[in-house]
């Protein structure tokens, strides 16, 4: 358990209502790691991260954050983690200056003389010092954004849990945001990401768990989940008719041939052998890739439903 930044067995969340919003998961994140916590809207996985804050208590189950039971030793615990839950909430007739001000202010733990430089540090980090003094009610939602993720690096955090921290970011926002993330688990901390983006999965996470219906369906390191797609060969030839026939007899499944491309399950089968029974088989190939596993087509599988792809 000492490797790992975020536990839980059999967490659970029972609303009174009887809606089941998270149902027995056991979380496993590795210390350092970017794990992209995916699922669809309404899967569970803000209560999740409101779970793990102690901001409402399970019905069942318990869970670790660095390594400590919580919410027994929160107080320990919590000053040495940073969140973003369900969006950024600040004073609106207040500055982001004075926002993140009176937010260092009430942290008992830092050093006040430091807040100053704390506080410059973080709005530079987030691109928002020209901003700075600008009421918070004037910002944009990609502003606010930025000022929530300022707040939650007011002081060096061992532990970040973001919930959508780019929503409402613009394409170059989104990307300095996954760069400074990168930036920060390279510097030792272990970030928790809540998304809806496979981009942002793709581009910086190492581990992934993927929510629905309050279930947790899989988790995994990136790698090992891209593996359980299955890879697809693909012919480009003049003659698809043979192909499909040459494809179908070596055991591939789910042939399909649109235009002169037919592709098809490997199930197995190795490349070369396939291209040199096309050979032997007197169909003509112009080229020949293997179609690498399809993490959409996997979430797609296990929730039933779509993801975004865009950002």
């Amino acid at each position: 358990m000492t490797d790992l930044a975020i536990s839980s067995s059999g967490l659970t969340k029972r609303f009174r209502s009887g809606q089941v919003a998270v149902n027995a998961i056991d979380l496993a994140v590795p210390t350092g790691a970017v794990y992209g916590f995916l699922g669809p809207n309404g899967s569970g996985k803000t209560t999740t991260i409101r779970l793990l804050l102690g901001l409402i208590r399970p019905t069942a189950g318990d869970h670790r954050l660095l390594g400590e039971p919580m919410p027994r030793k929160a107080a320990q615990v919590l000053p040495r983690v940073g969140a973003i839950v369900e969006g950024p909430a600040f004073h609106p007739y207040l500055s982001g200056l004075d926002n993140l001000r009176r937010l260092d202010a009430a942290d008992r733990t830092v050093d006040a003389r430091t807040a100053s430089a704390r506080i410059g540090a973080a709005l530079d980090r987030v691109g928002l010092r020209a901003a700075a003094d600008k009421r918070y009610h004037h910002y944009s939602l990609g502003m606010r954004q930025r000022l929530a993720i300022a707040a939650a690096l007011l002081r060096p955090r061992d532990l970040l849990l973001l919930d959508e921290p780019t929503n409402g970011l613009d394409p170059q926002g989104t990307r300095e945001v996954r760069a400074l993330l990168l930036e920060l688990a390279q510097a030792g901390s272990t970030v928790l990401l809540s998304t809806h983006l496979l981009s942002e999965v793709e581009q910086i996470c190492t581990h992934v768990g993927v929510m629905h219906l309050g279930r947790l369906v899989a988790q995994a390191p990136l790698p090992e989940l891209r593996a359980r797609t299955a890879p697809r060969g693909a012919v480009r030839t003049p003659d698809p008719d043979g192909a499909t026939r040459v494809l179908t007899e070596l055991g591939l499944t789910e042939v399909a041939a649109v235009g002169d491309l037919v592709t098809g399950v490997l199930n197995g089968v190795v490349p070369e052998t396939l291209v040199a029974a096309l050979v032997h088989g007197d169909v003509p190939v112009r080229g020949f890739e293997v179609l690498a596993g399809n993490l959409e087509e996997m979430f797609v599988e296990l929730t039933g439903e779509g993801f975004d792809v865009s950002g």
